[in-house]
């Protein structure tokens, strides 16, 4: 897959690659701290990627405990190509345990988030914003109101959604419309050969709102609550196939989907 060819996100401007790099594992602390990497072991990962042509670059606060974000700014200030890059951060996930406002949708956090996010990544704006996990509690209506504020204060140029309802996403979207507010662009969702999930109702609604879809786990075949039998060759008999997971990495859905639409082949026979 080129790395050099850009596409629009959503209905937007904003030129990305088809192919993001995702950075969950770029630090060693925190919930991610098992396959985590240095940021000696991570500079080879995000260089090959731009000289790639790539340009679209994905963490979140809450990756290695903020140690994502501090190495991603470091080796985007080393390499000098803040101005090149389309760099994406989301929030939601709780940094400061007993503090019952340091996580989820609402104002408060969204502005703390950005603000911390900015001083580890060693900039002055995010490209694109996302919220990370609906929390089921904010309104909405705080979410999308706090969203054009950051962008009016120019601390964020886009404004995104990640793991949300499809009705939750047009909800937002309305809102946006009718009240002249930053519109979302972009929509995070879980998409594989193996969940397809989100061609019922998140891309045909994305289609219509103007909402890019990127997907997340895209190669997975991992399978966390269930196992998908195996068949072996000759043995007429069917076994539970190994679990592992590849590394994260976030792709245009709707391009894939669009691949398996032409080759009219089915999960099964795509793997």
């Amino acid at each position: 897959m080129s790395l050099d060819h850009y596409y629009l996100l959503g209905r937007s401007g904003l030129r990305v690659s088809r192919l993001a790099l995702g950075t969950m594992n770029f630090g060693t602390g925190g919930f991610h701290a098992a396959y985590g990497k240095t940021e000696k072991e991570a500079r080879p990962i995000f260089r090959s990627y731009l000289e790639a042509g790539g340009n679209f670059i994905d963490t979140a606060d809450f990756y290695t405990a903020g140690e994502s974000e501090t190495i991603l700014g470091n080796l985007i200030a080393e390499a000098k190509v803040r101005d090149r890059v389309v760099l994406t951060t989301k929030f939601t996930n709780s940094v400061a345990p007993g503090d019952p406002n340091a996580g989820g949708n609402g104002r408060k956090h969204m502005i703390r988030a950005v603000e911390t996010s900015l001083r580890r990544l060693r900039t002055d704006y995010i490209d694109l914003f996302l919220l990370h996990t609906w929390d089921r509690i904010t309104p909405v209506e705080e979410v999308m109101r706090t969203f054009d504020d950051l962008t009016r204060a120019g601390k964020i140029r886009y404004a995104g959604l990640s793991d949300v309802p499809s009705w939750y996403a047009a909800r937002a979207q309305t809102l946006a419309e009718v009240h002249s507010l930053v519109p979302v662009v972009s929509l995070q969702l879980p998409y594989s050969l193996i969940d397809r999930t989100i061609e019922l109702e998140h891309v045909p609604m994305g289609q219509s709102l103007g909402l890019g879809i990127t997907a997340w786990e895209p190669a997975r075949q991992w399978l966390p609550h269930r196992q998908v039998p195996e068949c072996r060759p000759g043995s007429g008999r069917r076994r539970p196939a190994q679990r592992r997971e590849l590394p994260r990495t976030l792709v245009d859905g709707a391009g894939l989907a669009g691949c398996w639409r032409r080759s009219r082949a089915s999960p099964a026979s795509s793997a």
